[in-house]
């Protein structure tokens, strides 16, 4: 097994930041009927040092799914803790793929996405 598949299978058996969110100022969530995979994202937004900017203060996620797209959701709320939003809502379905570490069929690229999918809808809730 490659060490991809490893980090992959780490992040599914224990996920980071895998729960519910107390105060979270954000929420959305989504669901991927090809395979079954339900993501919910809640996330805390505070106010940056300059006008009209924000940062993610904290986020957790919960819901079940496929290995890859837990492992994404785990490695996605590791990668946009404490980043400003803009530069989040930047982030694509490369990005994604590139922070898995290893090439996905395209049927996987949708599990791996709904993860960010979801963190820039619940950024655009309020």
């Amino acid at each position: 097994m490659d060490l991809y598949r490893q980090v992959i299978l780490d992040h599914y058996k224990h996920p980071h930041n895998f729960g519910h969110l107390p105060h979270a100022t954000h929420t959305a969530e989504s669901y991927n009927a090809t395979c079954g995979d339900k993501i919910t994202m809640e996330i805390r937004l505070k106010k940056g040092n300059k006008k009209g900017s924000a940062y993610i203060d904290d986020i957790r996620f919960h819901g079940e799914g496929c290995a890859i797209s837990q492992a994404a959701a785990s490695l996605l709320t590791e990668l946009v803790k404490e980043k400003h939003v803009d530069a989040v809502m930047k982030l694509g379905g490369d990005d994604v793929v590139a922070l898995l570490g290893t090439p996905l069929t395209p049927s996987r690229v949708k599990c791996a996405t709904l993860p960010l999918e979801v963190i820039h809808k619940a950024i655009q809730s309020k």
